[in-house]
Formats: C-alpha cells, structure tokens, sequence
C-alpha cells in the first residue's frame, strides 16, 4: 500500500504545481492589461504597482521551479507525468518573460510621460494589449484543459498580432514624412517602437506556451512537428 499511496501523493503534488502555474499565469495576463492601462494613461502610480507585482512573480516562478526539481529529485515520474514538469518548467519560464515585457512597457510609461499619444497610436497600443491578453487567456485554458486543439489555435492569432505591430510601425513613421521631427518626437517613436515589440512578443510567448501544451499530449518538442512535415521539402 505504500507505493500508491505515495502515488497518490506525488499525484496531488503535481495538480497543486499545475493550479499555482495557472495562478501565475492569470497575475501575469492581469499585468498585460495594466501595463497598458498605464500607457494609455500615463499612470506612475500604476506603473510603480506593475513592477511590484513582477518582483513577486519572479519569486513566485523561483518557488514553483524549485518544487519541480524536488520531485525530480525525489520520485520517478511516469513518461506523462514526466512531460508535465518538462512542460511546466518552460511555461514557468514563458510567463516570467512575459511579466518582464510587461515592466518594459510600464517603463515606457515613464520614458514618454507626461506627453500625450496620438489618437491613432492609442487605438493600435490598446489593441496590441487586448490581443496579448486574448492570447494569454487561450494559452492559460488550453493549459489547464491539457487541450491541444486551443493551443493550435494560438498561431494563427499571433498573425493578428504581427499585422498590429507593423501598423504600429507604419503610424509611428508616417509622423517623419511630414515636417521637421525634433529630438521629443525621435524619443518617442523609439519608446513607442519599443513597445510594439514588447506587445509582439508577448505574444509569441503565449505561443510558446501552447506548443509546451502540445507536447505534453503529444511528446513532441516545439518545432519538431515543423521539422518531420517539412523535410520532404
């Protein structure tokens, strides 16, 4: 009876990890919405609680690889259960970048205050921030549903994601075909540059989050699918 018992209890360790990743993931999807808020608004105070919270999600996302590395350590994993560390290791990993992305963004915040965005960029910022965090959301359920089929759909909206940073691009530069530009405008279309890049790949970590999903349906490693259908080629 002892060793399905301390089945059972490595089992229980594993849904306690996999419901704190869910919980860090939801703190760092929060964070997406707040770090643009902060922009749009040019919100310091915001700002300063932004990089609070990503302190405390680094220390949260030390904590949860730590407990992973102790089951290592301790258990024998069967290959499922096995491919679910792997998976949460990484995805651990995704979403403190994330959160890291995020503080950028809030730093822009700083860097560009107190001068207002134009009207266009505004739309395009604050479309960039609820496409990260649709993304993030998708990747969060299709982690907690163990769902291949939402994680392959995080692809595809990550294309959306692309066309709103080249938009972002073209509306930044399109203020340097007209008129003189001084050093204000210069510092403000490279914090803004910045910033769509910090929302892009925000994005792809989302991305990445699913393809760490599928492999742990699957066994097959991000980029391994792309690489079996493309060798014929």
């Amino acid at each position: 009876m002892n060793e399905p018992e301390t089945r059972r209890s490595f089992q229980e360790q594993i849904a306690e990890i996999r419901s704190e990743v869910v919980t860090l993931a939801v703190k760092t999807g929060e964070q997406i919405g707040a770090a643009t808020q902060a922009l749009l608004d040019a919100d310091l105070d915001l700002v300063d609680e932004i990089f609070a919270v990503r302190r405390s999600i680094e220390a949260d996302g030390r904590h949860l690889e730590q407990r992973v590395y102790q089951l290592f350590a301790l258990q024998q994993p069967m290959a499922s259960d096995l491919r679910a560390m792997i998976a949460v290791l990484r995805i651990v990993h995704e979403i403190e970048l994330t959160a890291g992305l995020m503080r950028n963004v809030a730093r822009a915040t700083r860097r560009l205050y107190p001068r207002e965005l134009p009207p266009r960029i505004r739309g395009l910022i604050e479309r960039m921030g609820q496409q990260a965090s649709d993304q993030m959301r998708v990747a969060i359920d299709a982690f907690i549903d163990t769902d291949e089929g939402k994680a392959a759909a995080l692809p595809d909206m990550d294309d959306a994601m692309d066309d709103l940073q080249k938009e972002l691009f073209r509306a930044i530069f399109s203020g340097f075909t007209t008129g003189t530009v001084d050093e204000a405008q210069l510092q403000m279309a490279v914090q803004l540059a910045f910033v769509g890049r910090d929302y892009e790949r925000t994005a792809d970590h989302a991305v990445m989050i699913g393809q760490w999903v599928a492999f742990m349906v699957t066994g097959l490693l991000p980029g391994e699918d792309e690489d079996v259908t493309g060798s014929g080629l």
